[in-house]
């Protein structure tokens, strides 16, 4: 195993991380502006307000976007473990 092929393990990991996170972080995001918005126009200053759309925004994405993030975690899984003979030799 060389450094070319741990590198190359490296970046496709941090690909499928990226690809996984970015359902969840984007969604959050979008709610947390528009709730942030909400609240510099009514000068609503609770916490409680911005923090229970997040989490539930959060659980609705994991719930549609779950069994899709599961294929590519697995997938990627799958595919390094068949690689392993490969990369010992």
């Amino acid at each position: 195993m060389d450094a070319d092929s741990v590198v190359s393990i490296g970046r496709q990991a941090m690909e499928v991380t990226m690809l996984l996170a970015a359902p969840i972080l984007l969604s959050s995001l979008a709610v947390g502006l528009i709730i942030a918005m909400f609240q510099a126009a009514t000068q609503i200053n609770e916490m409680t307000l911005s923090f229970v759309p997040k989490l539930m925004i959060v659980a609705v994405v994991m719930m549609a976007a779950g069994p899709w993030m599961l294929r590519q975690i697995t997938g990627f899984t799958l595919k390094l473990a068949e690689n392993i003979p490969y990369l010992i030799g």
